[in-house]
């Protein structure tokens, strides 16, 4: 358990760094570039993706060098299944329930971020022997 503890802790100052690429990104892109914020949304997320996969890969999840091509695949149709779910929690608790949308994008991306690490926990990770 203390592994998982650790790698748990990995995942959130790599995710935590990401959040906040992602969270400047959105609100300068809306407020100081005019772009809607479904917009501004998909670029952030984009970009913060980028950093994400990079740093989860290099310091949290140990992965089999021979799988690598299907491993990014995987977590490019996991990113893309999580832009969706960040989109979708965004749009209903910004135009549904009336929500701010910096505040929105915090909740989108708690839902966000547990579906990635169970996802590439299973996945993407190697398993040991």
């Amino acid at each position: 358990m203390n592994k998982l503890a650790k790698q748990i802790f990995k995942f959130l100052i790599v995710g935590g760094l990401a959040f906040l690429i992602d969270y400047a990104l959105l609100y300068i892109l809306t407020e100081y570039y005019g772009i809607y914020y479904l917009v501004s949304s998909i670029i952030s997320f984009i970009i913060s993706l980028i950093f994400n996969y990079i740093a989860s890969i290099m310091f949290v999840f140990k992965t089999n060098k021979k799988e690598k091509n299907k491993n990014f695949i995987f977590f490019i149709v996991g990113s893309i299944i999580g832009l969706g779910i960040n989109q979708i929690v965004m749009y209903v608790m910004v135009e549904f329930i009336h929500v701010y949308y910096m505040f929105s994008k915090i909740v989108a991306t708690g839902v966000v971020m547990v579906w990635n690490f169970i996802t590439r926990k299973i996945f993407i990770e190697q398993k040991e022997e």
